[in-house]
C-alpha cells in the first residue's frame, strides 16, 4: 500500500500499517511524499512516475557534503543525471537551530553559489521525508526507478572520506546505477554503506 509523507504541509498521512521510519528495501515501493521546494512550490514525488529519480540528502555545513560540492563532483553528478532524463531532488532535513537548516531563500543562495543543478531543492525541517526513507547521513543517496521502486540506497561513492583528492579514484555508485538502468541491466551495487555527517533530525 502507498505511504504518503507531507513534509511541512500538514500532519503525516500513512495509508499502510508500516511504521513511517521503516526504510524501504531494494526493489520495494518507496513512500510517496509532498514537500515545499526552495521557491515555496509543492513538489509531489508521484508527479515523476515513469522517470528515474535521485534523492540526495544535503547539509551545507557538513565537511563530507563540502567535499563533493567544493570539488564540483556533486554538481557534475546532478548535471549528468538530469542530462540522461533523470530527476534529481536535493533534500534538506535539518530543523531550525540545527546545523544545515536553511530557509527557502538560503537554499536558493546555496544552489546559486555552488552552481548546483538539482531538479528541485526540497525543505524537510520536520525530518518526515528523511525518516520515511531512513536517511542517515549527508550525503545519503537513493535512486528510484520509473515504477517507484528503490534501485539504489547508500553512499555517493566508495571513498568514505572528506578528502576531495579521493574523488578522482572513486566509483560513483549513483552514476553507475543510472548507467546500468539505462542499459536495461540490473544495478550491480544496489546498496552500500552511506557515509558523512549524521542527519540532524529534530528531537
Amino acid at each position: 500500500m502507498t505511504r504518503w509523507i507531507f513534509a511541512g504541509l500538514a500532519a503525516v498521512c500513512v495509508s499502510s500499517a508500516a511504521p513511517l521510519a521503516a526504510e524501504p528495501g531494494i526493489g520495494a515501493a518507496v513512500p510517496n511524499f509532498r514537500a515545499y521546494d526552495m521557491h515555496g512550490k509543492i513538489v509531489d514525488l508521484s508527479q515523476y512516475r515513469g522517470k528515474t529519480v535521485v534523492l540526495e540528502w544535503n547539509n551545507p555545513g557538513c565537511p563530507f557534503v563540502q567535499k563533493h560540492y567544493q570539488s564540483g563532483n556533486m554538481q557534475k553528478s546532478q548535471a549528468a543525471a538530469v542530462a540522461q532524463g533523470a530527476v534529481w531532488l536535493t533534500i534538506n532535513s535539518g530543523p531550525p537551530g540545527k546545523q544545515g537548516h536553511m530557509s527557502g531563500v538560503e537554499a536558493q543562495k546555496f544552489v546559486a553559489d555552488q552552481h548546483a543543478a538539482p531538479s528541485a531543492y526540497l525543505l524537510d525541517p520536520q525530518g518526515l521525508i528523511g525518516k520515511g526513507f531512513g536517511a542517515k547521513t549527508t550525503p545519503h543517496m537513493y535512486v528510484i526507478d520509473g515504477d517507484g521502486r528503490l534501485a539504489y540506497n547508500g553512499a555517493i561513492d566508495d571513498k568514505p572520506t572528506a578528502d576531495k583528492a579521493d574523488i578522482a579514484g572513486a566509483r560513483n555508485h549513483v552514476l553507475a546505477a543510472l548507467g546500468e538502468m539505462r542499459a536495461g541491466k540490473p544495478v550491480s551495487v544496489p546498496e552500500s554503506r552511506p557515509y558523512g555527517c549524521s542527519v540532524k533530525y529534530a528531537a
